[in-house]
């Protein structure tokens, strides 16, 4: 499989617990020749946690990509007017994301991403990191599921004894998953 020349919006909100997963399959995309445009919401570029400091994950993400992360509303505005990509990807995309998603809510980098390259009726691809994805953010992944444009990386549940609604995207299938999406489908099976 080749992305040669795909142009993706490569969108990382605050899963941090994923984010070398997301920082492999970032570097994955761009051998198999696609451009990523980052962008990062503001919890993901600025809180430094266990699995890295701010700084190192945004420099991660710089380097992997030739540019530097979007990171505020007014800078991810013009993406979908000025046609800078073809497929977006948030990965990981948390469950506050996905219900901000299925509510148009608009008040992150990360959602004005999103929502400006949709406007073009192009897809997008999302990696759920959620521990209530079988709870409290279930009715926001059904809504985007009936969503046009909207497509899943497959989920499986992470840890069914100590996080029993928790649900997380297998980030190795993210290049199939949006090769897919580029042809208007939704690798199947979703639940493997």
């Amino acid at each position: 499989m080749r992305l040669d020349g795909v142009r993706i919006g490569f969108v990382m909100t605050g899963s941090f617990c994923t984010f070398a997963q997301a920082f492999s399959q970032a570097e994955y995309l761009t051998s198999l020749g696609a451009e990523l445009l980052p962008v990062m919401s503001a919890h993901a570029a600025e809180i430094s946690t266990r699995f890295g400091e701010a700084d190192a994950q945004r420099k991660r993400l710089t380097e992997i990509c030739g540019r530097g992360p979007i990171l505020t509303i007014a800078d991810a505005e013009p993406i979908g007017p000025k046609n800078l990509t073809d497929i977006m990807a948030v990965v990981p995309c948390t469950s506050n994301t996905a219900a901000k998603l299925a509510l148009s809510i608009t008040d992150t980098a990360a959602t004005m991403a999103v929502k400006s390259h949709l406007r073009s009726g192009k897809p997008v691809v999302l990696a759920l990191a959620s521990n209530d994805a079988l709870a409290g953010c279930m009715k926001h992944i059904g809504a985007l599921s009936h969503m046009k444009h909207y497509y899943f990386v497959p989920l499986r549940q992470d840890d069914i004894v100590k996080k029993p609604t928790s649900l997380v995207a297998d980030l190795s299938l993210t290049a199939e998953t949006i090769a897919a999406a580029l042809e208007g489908r939704q690798l199947q099976p979703m639940f493997p």
